[in-house]
């Protein structure tokens, strides 16, 4: 895809581009996580230059065959800027690609910050500009508005932090509020609201792990990003159970599970591709 194509292509809201990937490539969303351990067991040092070798390896292996591809910013960020720069080839290189590209920020905060946290990010100009990032609500869904309209402005999409698949926001994503919802179902309506009735799907989506071990219903009339799948313990039969109707809305997210069977590019393709036909099976 040349630039100018992804130009034309990102005149469609995130939402529309969303589904389309999907419908070619399978639901499957690969997460970029150059983490130490992984890093070593590829055979490479824990500094700027393995971090490049691991990250573009991933991108010229995956780009142009899934349709997510989720960096973990905190690992390109530990590196400075010179981290940073990384990361800044790999948007470009993935998009180029075809593939759509998260960036998993879980940025939240107010006002002129939270729009700048979002213009890094969502903005075209900026050098990081990418199709999506993730944003965590925990100072109320409300404060997240400027990120909310530049992805409305730009053709791009939000993932709101709901129910995470790490056992320590069970607490505080359970509580209840003032009116008997739990706090994750207050984020969930909200980020509903915000869709209305956008079709096929709204841009703004939201993070329900995979990790749940009962129901959950996570429709928002957009799409559901589901961590957890692979190392983490989920699997993808447990999906169907977990997210019912809105099944058909889910990506699900690996990234040890896949990035594990490198460093070979060959050896990372083949993983993906069964994980991911795995999921279209299993999903719709």
């Amino acid at each position: 895809m040349s630039r100018r194509d992804h130009r034309d292509n990102q005149r469609q809201p995130f939402g529309s581009r969303l589904r389309a990937a999907r419908a070619a490539r399978g639901p499957l969303c690969v997460g970029i996580d150059p983490h130490p351990e992984l890093l070593q067991a590829w055979g490479l040092h824990d500094d700027v230059a393995g971090l490049e070798v691991f990250a573009r390896t991933v991108t010229d292996a995956l780009a142009d065959r899934v349709a997510l591809l989720k960096p973990q910013l905190a690992f390109f960020e530990r590196h400075g800027s010179r981290g940073l720069a990384v990361l800044e080839q790999v948007v470009v290189e993935a998009r180029a690609a075809g593939a759509l590209v998260l960036a998993d920020a879980k940025r939240g905060d107010i006002g002129s910050t939270m729009r700048a946290y979002a213009e890094a990010f969502l903005d075209p100009r900026s050098t990081l500009a990418v199709d999506a990032m993730t944003v965590s609500p925990y100072l109320g869904v409300g404060a997240l508005t400027p990120a909310f309209e530049l992805a409305r402005e730009h053709n791009a999409g939000v993932f709101v932090l709901a129910r995470t698949s790490n056992p320590e926001g069970e607490h505080l994503q359970s509580a209840r509020c003032r009116d008997g919802r739990s706090v994750a179902e207050c984020v969930l309506d909200e980020v509903r609201r915000r869709n209305g009735d956008e079709a096929p799907w709204g841009s703004y989506g939201v993070v329900v792990g995979a990790t749940l071990r009962h129901a959950f219903d996570a429709d928002v009339g957009g799409p559901v990003l589901a961590p957890g799948v692979g190392a983490q313990g989920a699997e993808v039969s447990d999906l169907p159970a977990i997210y019912g109707p809105v099944t058909p809305c889910v990506y699900p997210v690996s990234a040890r599970s896949v990035l594990g069977a490198g460093p070979e590019v060959g050896a990372l393709r083949a993983a993906a591709e069964a994980l991911n036909t795995e999921c279209a099976q299993i999903l719709g």
